[in-house]
């Protein structure tokens, strides 16, 4: 389902932009005002949830143009225009190419909520619309990746399906060969996530030595030989998906290492004090038993502690 849709309000009179912002939530409705269509153009982009509510005579970029923007960036955003008692010409003109509705000035606050609640709708039936065609072509694409009409394959399909477009992270377990990075690429590529990056990390194939530049990153000058700065391959996975093969062979005192990025989604370059914020989603693969290990470790030190 689409967020929640928001009425940006573009109107350079503070007191004019303060009344319809107060009329809107005051009916419960998620409302942004700003003074100018230039950040007005800032603040909306294609497939924006939301509604755009713009004075026709506003400083610089005018209504009208800024309308021609907008759906130039979105054909089927709403955009409502405020006009005067001398500018319906224009308003009539704006409906023409393409504008959802008008309000002249004075209006109550009863039409703006009415106007704008209509044109709310309109906007989500838009935006569920584009996201259930993008969840069928995702499932096409599926079908082409992961070949195969067995119960078990069709159920593969519709688990990534429902996982794909989750924030939950994903623990894949199968056998070596069983195509677990083929199911990680898939839900990636399934994601709203798919136009960033895939960054795999074979967890058993970096040499300890080489581990926190290779994850983290690194400044430039922060030990002999960095010449320049490094982004390490979590950060490099920023709005896109980080893949952890092999997680199950990745050494104890690299696991605690990585532990706290994972945990804070936070990362420090090597050489610097200070904290990256990463946005990633972690997928994970074994061919061990996770559980089980963890239960025999766990029982393990249960027994050293009782007969220490």
């Amino acid at each position: 389902m689409p967020a929640e849709l928001t009425v940006l309000i573009v109107e350079d009179d503070a007191d004019v932009r303060l009344g319809c912002e107060q009329a809107l939530r005051l009916e419960g409705i998620a409302t942004r005002g700003v003074a100018s269509a230039e950040a007005a153009l800032r603040e909306t982009a294609a497939g924006w949830p939301g509604i755009v509510v713009s004075d026709i005579r506003l400083p610089g970029i005018d209504g009208m143009a800024l309308q021609a923007q907008l759906r130039a960036r979105d054909p089927a955003l709403p955009v409502i225009m405020i006009t005067g008692h001398g500018d319906v010409g224009l308003a009539v003109k704006a409906m023409k190419q393409g504008a959802y509705d008008f309000l002249e000035k004075p209006f109550s606050p009863e039409q703006l909520v009415d106007t704008t609640r209509r044109a709310l709708e309109q906007r989500r039936l838009t935006l569920e619309v584009a996201e259930l065609r993008e969840r069928l072509a995702g499932r096409d694409k599926l079908e082409a990746q992961l070949i195969g009409r067995s119960p078990a394959i069709e159920r593969l399909r519709r688990l990534i399906a429902d996982l794909a477009d989750t924030t939950a992270n994903v623990l894949i377990h199968g056998e070596t060969g069983t195509g677990k990075e083929l199911v990680a690429r898939c839900l990636h590529e399934a994601s709203r996530r798919h136009a960033r990056n895939f960054v795999a990390i074979n967890c058993g194939g970096l040499p300890e030595q080489l581990f926190e530049s290779e994850i983290f990153g690194h400044e430039a000058g922060s030990f002999t030989g960095a010449a320049r700065r490094r982004i390490g391959k979590v950060e490099h996975a920023e709005g896109g998906t980080l893949f952890l093969d092999e997680i199950e062979s990745m050494p104890m005192p690299l696991q605690i290492k990585l532990l706290r990025v994972l945990q804070e989604r936070v990362v420090e370059r090597l050489g610097s004090n200070q904290p990256v914020p990463v946005d990633t989603r972690v997928v994970a693969a074994t061919k061990a038993d996770l559980r089980a290990l963890s239960t025999r470790a766990s029982s393990a030190r249960t027994c050293t502690t009782a007969s220490t």
